[in-house]
């Protein structure tokens, strides 16, 4: 007979959270049948090959969604979000994605992805506290 322990643990593991997210995805596959999923990432990186912009993200079940976008504060004002946006609806519409989703909070870029076509389908008050976090999306196609 097993015993389960429950511990908080503060900083997991990479190893960890990735166990987590490839029984999520397993769950997933055998619920829809669908077993397209891949990851992406595009990078904008500097003679040194350090990372100064980024975008990654998944694509699954003809819908892509976005999990992380940065660029560094030297390179803001330079359209490299805007190419990078468009990097990533072209690679989901080679993929036959409908869908694209993402979430920004108030303090980050909603007003940015709104610009490029994005539509607001809810927001969520004081998430974090005093402000909120935006969950945008836009059809394809």
């Amino acid at each position: 007979m097993s015993h389960e322990h429950f511990m908080m643990e503060i900083s997991p593991t990479l190893e960890d959270m990735q166990f987590l997210e490839d029984r999520l995805h397993d769950y997933n596959v055998e619920q829809t049948g669908m077993d397209d999923g891949q990851e992406y990432a595009f990078f904008v990186r500097d003679d040194d090959q350090e990372i100064r912009a980024g975008v990654a993200g998944w694509m699954w079940g003809g819908s892509c969604y976005i999990r992380s976008l940065w660029v560094h504060k030297d390179l803001r004002g330079q359209d490299i979000g805007t190419k990078l946006l468009q990097s990533v609806e072209r690679e989901a519409l080679a993929r036959d994605c409908q869908l694209i989703v993402l979430e920004s909070f108030s303090f980050q870029a909603p007003e940015f992805y709104q610009k490029l076509g994005f539509e607001t389908f809810a927001v969520l008050e004081d998430h974090p506290r005093g402000h909120q976090h935006h969950y945008l999306r836009k059809c394809l196609g």
